[in-house]
């Protein structure tokens, strides 16, 4: 029988992957047996010979390994990533009956590092990091090809993060139809359009699914203010929700393209599309003496890791501080923050001192965080990067 490639530890270096997290950094690595191909399958053991797991092989990357499982007896093989799939959308069946839109696999947090998929319709969009899940790129195809109603996978790894485990970006079909220019989903009664070869990551923000239920409950009667909109997802909910007006502000043309789209399908107007910089057009609205009852604030990531978050908690501040100067009394503001490295708590304490600043009195009526199809395994807590506030002022 053929020796297994092997990744061993440096002593003291075992602990996480013994509490079962997926990572092993290159700075924990003693030495690599056997001659992995990057994205091969090794054994991972501590420096006494203790085997701890198999994990995908990474080494360009500083994340050396991400381990598939955490035994000594699974095999990764073609049944194991298929059987991982399977799991993973039966886990999302509860979400039938409320979207067609749903994100399949949450990387790490569903055991498949490295891989996200999102559902929408009868299109599977596939998304690759890390080199042990582009080394399963056919049978994670073939997977997702299987599910009932899958007519075709579509595939977008084309994230800059491939570039440090030396990957280059893919993107086309991987398995049966090419998807249409649109692509429809329904959510709560919505209905949105969604562009999955040139949109944003896979074509739209699936995680905020029930901040848009929010926001439809919130907007009834009053004025709202989408800012960095994309294609209008929380617009459409505050029309839906019996909102008087609503202004959808981004700085992105044909997002705001597919977000008139938006309107246009689910029968509201689209006078109020606005394409601009967001922090420009918050000033220049509070400067004019508008007001609102409602501002949803969703920005892009700000900070891609820790060395970026003193600039990005300046930049959310300055947000939400201009933001809350643009409410009515009573009104209510939903601002988010998708970066990872601003924790819950430092968020909170961001838009604290933006109302501070903004002289609002503010009251927290909400907490947010990524929707249900985004789970966070308690072994992997990086996985939770989604967090928001629904304040009253």
């Amino acid at each position: 029988m053929a020796v297994e490639p092997t990744l061993t530890l440096r002593p003291g270096r075992e602990k996480s992957v013994v509490r079962r997290h997926p990572w092993v950094f290159s700075g924990g690595v003693a030495k690599v047996s056997g001659d992995p191909a990057p994205g091969a399958t090794v054994v991972v053991q501590s420096s006494d010979g203790h085997v701890l797991g198999r994990a995908a092989y990474s080494p360009q990357s500083q994340l050396a390994a991400r381990l598939w499982t955490f035994d000594a007896v699974t095999v990764i093989d073609d049944a194991f990533i298929a059987a991982r799939v399977a799991a993973a959308a039966a886990r999302r069946s509860a979400l039938a009956g409320r979207t067609d839109g749903v994100r399949l696999v949450f990387a790490e947090s569903d055991g498949l590092p490295g891989v996200v998929a999102d559902r929408f319709g009868p299109w599977v969009v596939l998304e690759l990091t890390a080199t042990g899940a582009d080394r399963w790129r056919d049978v994670l195809a073939d997977a997702f090809a299987a599910l009932p109603g899958v007519q075709g996978v579509y595939e977008r790894s084309d994230a800059a993060v491939r570039k440090k485990e030396g990957l280059g970006v893919r993107t086309g079909v991987l398995r049966g139809a090419e998807p249409p220019e649109l692509v429809t989903i329904t959510e709560d009664g919505r209905t949105y359009a969604v562009d999955v070869r040139r949109g944003h990551k896979t074509g739209f923000y699936l995680d905020q699914r029930d901040a848009r239920a929010a926001v439809q409950a919130r907007s009834t009667g009053g004025r709202v203010l989408d800012v960095f909109a994309y294609t209008g997802g929380f617009s459409v909910a505050a029309w839906a929700g019996g909102a008087t007006d609503v202004v959808t502000v981004d700085s992105s043309g044909p997002s705001l393209a597919v977000a008139a789209e938006n309107l246009r399908r689910n029968g509201h107007p689209t006078h109020g599309l606005c394409e601009a910089d967001a922090f420009a057009e918050l000033r220049a609205r509070r400067d004019a003496g508008e007001r609102f009852d409602l501002i949803v604030l969703d920005p892009p990531k700000l900070a891609n890791g820790m060395a970026q978050v003193d600039k990005a908690s300046r930049a959310y501040k300055d947000l939400n501080r201009v933001a809350l100067g643009l409410l009515h009394p009573g009104g209510h503001l939903a601002t988010f923050s998708c970066s990872g490295a601003v924790s819950d708590d430092l968020f909170q304490k961001i838009v604290f001192g933006a109302a501070l600043d903004a002289r609002r009195d503010a009251w927290i009526v909400q907490h947010f965080h990524q929707a249900e199809d985004h789970p966070v395994a308690l072994t992997f807590p990086e996985a939770a990067y989604l967090k928001g506030l629904l304040l009253q002022a």
